[in-house]
């Protein structure tokens, strides 16, 4: 049975604007306009609709007027890293350059404490294969962070681990999967937002 997954990014924050890992601080000001002006080419209609549990997603969801109430889907939460939640990437490079370069190098690492990246791959995959056993010609809308994104499309297309940090998933845009959970197919992502925001 095949299911179609829309993945939308979450709106921008000021952590992300400032290369820190998340805080789980909502959005600020220029991230609830992003999105308010992105709402209108959000996709619609006989969805199911999703959100990580993350203030910052949920308040998406509101501003691209995807309530009353998507239910909170705990599988697809940012990834976990520990004990470097809220710290600068380039603070956290210096600090501890050889965790750095273990976790940037190595997808079963965690010196954060949290999750590897291969732990988060696990996770996201086993949602998306859990969602092809459900209803055929099921449509889900998901809002997630970009790290959730990343290890889908990972999954997806039965990527090397590695391939995960060439990947770049911008605010408020769209990533359309589609599969039966043996194999899935990708629409690369689509801007929600500016002249760019196709179909």
């Amino acid at each position: 049975m095949v299911v179609r997954v829309t993945l939308l990014t979450a709106a921008a924050t000021a952590a992300v604007r400032a290369a820190r890992f998340d805080p789980g601080e909502g959005l600020d000001e220029p991230g609830r306009a992003a999105a308010r002006a992105a709402a209108d080419r959000v996709p619609r209609g006989g969805r199911t609709v999703l959100t990580a549990p993350s203030a910052r997603c949920r308040e998406t969801c509101a501003e691209l007027g995807l309530g009353p109430g998507p239910r909170i889907e705990p599988a697809v939460a940012d990834w976990d890293l520990g004990r470097w939640r809220g710290r600068g990437l380039d603070e956290t490079a210096r600090t501890e350059p050889d965790a750095m370069a273990d976790w940037l190098g190595d997808p079963a690492s965690a010196p954060h404490g949290g999750e590897s990246l291969l732990d988060l791959r696990a996770r996201v995959g086993g949602w998306l294969d859990g969602l092809a056993h459900g209803p055929a010609g099921r449509r889900v809308l998901a809002v997630a962070e970009a790290a959730v994104v990343r290890v889908a499309v990972l999954h997806a297309l039965a990527l090397p681990p590695e391939t995960f940090w060439r990947l770049d998933v911008p605010p408020l845009s769209r990533t359309d999967l589609s599969g039966d959970g043996r194999r899935w197919n990708l629409r690369l992502g689509t801007r929600l937002e500016g002249r760019d925001a196709g179909p």
